[in-house]
């Protein structure tokens, strides 16, 4: 059942943007389906107009959806992400743009901040899709799962889930016979980048069975051992400057290794969004909600695990 009055007239509002993330730029455009090159070239993000501009021509755009309201924390940058991204309304309070559009995206990445940012259009009825991580603390998971029970509609997923680099790595694994370890390589923090790891190989095994985190390291340089029920042991490293390695994935098993490396940006992104979109018109989350507690658990578990010097913290304590 859609979750909002006509599926095939969807407004969205983007909502928030804090530093080191442009997303109100980059989505904005790819659902509208347009952007002023100039503009672009001037968010501060050059890696922005660069894969907005290697899309395959007609990619850009999502068909009946258009990002018709913007709002950002710094006043300043709401009319220059509508100059860029071609939005039509700027407004002075993220609260504004309830009753002019039909769902919200809250595209800002600090998990502790968004059970705020969200409560006035989860109170509101506004359907909405929430940036990775949707959180990184444990009484907010619980908000969040609480809002889930009411029937709240919100979803919350990291772009690594749809990299196509990645999913066509899990149709490889067979190739290494029985699966040992998985590692993956990702830049910046674990409370804003450790989901980007996590979805990037969440989909190789079974959801619902991981069991417990142990932390090594510190907070700039983030070595996690997670395990499975299924015995394969995943290591995600973190590190805050580890740019050169971002998004490397490796599978190790009894007979061979396969490896994947994301690149196509644009592609993650433009499905991510289609995935809400689909939400939104068919009331059907791409993502089961158990999945996404789960993955916020082991976001949860690894902070937690690196205050406790490194002990192993089992996710049924979350």
């Amino acid at each position: 059942m859609p979750l909002i009055p006509d599926p095939n007239k969807i407004r969205l509002a983007m909502l928030g943007m804090v530093d080191g993330n442009g997303h109100p730029y980059s989505w904005s455009a790819i659902v509208n389906g347009r952007y002023d090159a100039d503009a672009m070239a001037e968010c501060g993000y050059p890696v922005i107009p660069q894969y907005l501009g290697a899309a395959p021509k007609g990619a850009l755009g999502i068909p009946g959806v258009e990002v018709t309201h913007v709002w950002c924390d710094d006043p300043e940058d709401g009319p220059r992400v509508a100059k860029a991204s071609c939005i039509a309304n700027v407004v002075e309070r993220a609260e504004d743009v309830i009753g002019q559009v039909d769902a919200v995206v809250v595209a800002t990445d600090r998990g502790y901040e968004h059970v705020e940012r969200c409560r006035p259009f989860i109170e509101a009825g506004l359907p909405i899709f929430i940036d990775k991580p949707m959180t990184d603390n444990a009484p907010d998971l619980r908000q969040f799962m609480t809002w889930h029970e009411a029937g709240k509609p919100f979803m919350s997923t990291s772009a690594m889930r749809y990299s196509k680099e990645f999913r066509a790595l899990d149709e490889r694994l067979a190739e290494t016979g029985d699966l040992r370890l998985i590692t993956v390589s990702m830049a910046k923090s674990w409370e804003r980048y450790g989901i980007h790891a996590l979805e990037a190989v969440y989909p190789m095994l079974s959801a619902g069975g991981y069991t417990s985190v142990s932390h090594r390291g510190n907070e700039e340089a983030n070595f996690i051992h997670l395990t499975h029920e299924c015995g394969v042991a995943i290591h995600l490293n973190v590190i805050n400057d580890l740019y050169g390695a971002f998004g490397h994935v490796h599978a190790f098993g009894t007979k061979g290794a396969v490896e994947a490396k994301f690149s196509d940006t644009f592609h993650a992104f433009k499905a991510q969004l289609e995935g809400f979109v689909t939400y939104l018109r068919t009331g059907e989350s791409p993502v089961p909600f158990s999945e996404t507690v789960e993955q916020m658990k082991v976001i949860i578990a690894g902070i937690e695990s690196r205050k406790r010097g490194g002990s192993v913290v089992r996710l049924d304590e979350i």
